[in-house]
């Protein structure tokens, strides 16, 4: 281990932290062996160090391609608050600026550069890359190279000519949410050479997960928005309509919030993505298009007011919550409309691109609806298992939906499923089904003579709602199985004949009706509570001076710390977590003081010991 204590040293001396997070250690010594590696952390997982630690233990520039001009100049901000010489290059420097700064690169004043993929492949900087002795290229938001991925930027597949252009120099792969078949396309795509592949766990246990009825969905948005109007937290819709006509409302009924959209003016996007960095907004309602790179790292909730179209999207989105590693929250808004929209909107895509986009979409209905572990069919979609029954961290764990005894509905469903086919000769979409059960006489219904059916009519005690979802757990329980295609058509499985032969019971599950919080949540950190707010408007005020969002001064979790162990000189506060040697410099004495005046007036509260204590 003595070949790494210089990289502990730096780990402390510049981003003032005493250990490394779960695989950065083994990234970081490969990386500086010269190996080509792919590493998959998830947000919060500390990417960002796999390749800032390389840049300072040794000689050269390490070049970190990014994808938003937004996370190039944060990660820059809060390089330089730490004492790391880095830069960015992009469009958003006047001529002077950027001239200033290529002048510093080629004098060696730099151990990192910032640069999007367009800019690093002109001409004219790639001579400029063969003078700047560069000893590491970092892709960051990797997923971006491969057409599977849910970013994919045509752009980043360029970025195969590094390879030959630059073939000693080793390359870092990184991203956050990749399933194995991205991972192996990110790695074929990059031309990576026998590289070292990281995988770290996918299991975010600081967040809780959560899913509501959409129906009153803008008073159950309100009633969870005000319940936390001192926390940052971001609310995703698919329409940029809906972004804006969300930000109004809520604005109007006293949450201040901001849209955020790509129909935006690049002015109105860049003012909105600034007012919610610096905590002047606390809520932004965004599309999609906010959110990749946001280095914020206390954002306490993500609200997805319409259904996400799949999966890894979702995840990457959640993922956003709790970077800093404390409690935070994740609530959808879920209805059985989004998943017939979106259905609708699906077959005016490609064919070629349709049978995916309902794959995608029936798994995430399939989430959404789940009576299981949230957190265990999240990492099982990534190939992961969870090793406990209960997470302790959902509300189908806390709070377990009740079950009821469902056969007859069952049976009227299977059975109507079945009647149209033997009518037919083939089967019909769910809607249809549904029209017949509940008796409507539609155009469709009287083409096929379905009306004729013994089955027509007989399920007019539910609505069309409560049968739609009947039938989407009836897929999700194996007895029904819905094609992939345009039509989506119903059939009966082996496990829905047998039911109907056998007369098997069926269990369905009840709707959530009430939402228990966690008793202790994961990553929680007990301290003097009105310290913490006399030390978090002290932060504010000293980022405002600088022209930084508040979390480039000290974390949620470093001012958490100081107010449960009050730090008296300097000694103690460098056990702080993230406090290295230029913020104790900078921040340390007004910190302290503060510390300091609180005890005068306030006594000094005790709390158990916890295992947090070098918490990053």
């Amino acid at each position: 281990m003595t070949a790494n204590k210089p990289l502990h040293s730096l780990l402390k001396q510049y981003f003032g932290f005493e250990s490394f997070r779960p695989l950065q250690e083994e990234i970081i010594c490969d990386v500086m062996a010269g190996n080509d590696v792919f590493a998959l952390l998830p947000t919060g997982g500390g990417k960002s160090l796999c390749f800032q630690l390389p840049a300072l233990a040794r000689p050269g520039l390490t070049l970190v391609v990014s994808p938003l001009i937004a996370l190039m100049k944060d990660q820059v901000d809060g390089l330089a608050a730490s004492g790391v010489p880095a830069t960015f290059l992009n469009s958003s420097l006047e001529h002077d600026e950027a001239k200033a700064r290529l002048c510093g690169l080629h004098q060696g004043e730099y151990r990192l550069l910032y640069v999007a993929p367009e800019r690093l492949l002109s001409p004219g900087f790639l001579a400029d890359l063969k003078r700047w002795n560069v000893t590491l290229f970092a892709i960051d938001e990797a997923h971006c190279i491969s057409e599977w991925g849910h970013d994919f930027r045509p752009e980043y597949r360029q970025l195969a000519q590094l390879r030959e252009l630059f073939p000693s120099v080793p390359l870092l792969a990184l991203t956050a949410t990749a399933t194995e078949r991205v991972r192996a396309d990110i790695v074929a795509k990059l031309q990576l050479r026998s590289p070292s592949c990281y995988v770290a766990s996918f299991n975010r246990p600081n967040l809780n997960y959560r899913v509501d009825s959409k129906t009153r969905g803008y008073e159950k948005l309100v009633e969870f928005l005000a319940s936390r109007r001192k926390e940052s937290g971001i609310v995703y819709c698919q329409a940029r309509r809906t972004t804006e006509l969300l930000a109004q409302k809520l604005s109007v009924d006293g949450i201040v919030a901001r849209p955020y959209h790509a129909g935006l003016s690049d002015v109105d996007r860049t003012k909105h993505q600034e007012l919610f960095l610096r905590d002047e907004v606390k809520v932004i309602c965004a599309t999609i298009a906010f959110g990749m790179g946001i280095n914020k790292p206390n954002v306490r909730f993500v609200v997805h007011y319409d259904l996400p179209k799949n999966i890894e999207g979702y995840y990457q989105e959640t993922g956003r919550a709790g970077r800093d590693g404390l409690p935070s929250d994740c609530l959808l808004l879920f209805s059985g409309g989004d998943v017939v929209k979106y259905y609708q909107f699906i077959q005016q895509k490609a064919p070629e691109e349709q049978r995916v986009a309902r794959e995608q979409l029936q798994q995430m209905s399939h989430y959404a609806e789940t009576s299981s572990c949230r957190r265990a069919t999240l990492l099982n979609y990534f190939g992961e298992k969870l090793e406990t029954e209960n997470c302790g961290g959902c509300d189908n764990c806390l709070d377990p939906r009740e079950t009821y005894d469902g056969t007859i509905p069952a049976q009227k469903l299977l059975s109507c499923v079945y009647r149209i086919r033997e009518r037919s000769g083939f089967g019909m979409g769910m809607n249809h089904v549904v029209e017949v059960l509940t008796g409507e006489l539609t155009e469709k219904v009287r083409k096929w003579g379905h009306d004729q059916i013994s089955t027509f009519g007989i399920g007019t005690e539910q609505g069309r709602p409560e049968w739609q979802a009947i039938g989407r757990e009836l897929i999700r329980l194996g007895y029904l199985k819905q094609s992939v295609d345009r039509y989506g058509l119903i059939e009966l499985t082996e496990e829905g004949m047998a039911v109907l032969k056998q007369r098997k019971p069926v269990r369905l599950t009840k709707p959530q009706t009430s939402q228990k919080k966690p008793r202790r949540r994961v990553g929680e950190i007990a301290c003097d509570e009105e310290l913490f707010e006399l030390l978090r408007e002290l932060r504010k005020r000293l980022a405002d001076e600088r022209h930084v969002p508040a979390y480039i001064v000290f974390s949620d979790v470093a001012l958490r710390q100081m107010a449960r162990e009050y730090p008296s000189n300097d000694r103690e506060f460098t056990r702080i977590s993230g406090v290295g040697e230029k913020k104790l410099q900078e921040f340390g004495a007004v910190f302290l003081n503060a510390i300091r005046e609180h005890l005068k007036e306030h006594p000094r509260q005790v709390f158990a010991e916890e295992s947090f204590a070098r918490r990053r």
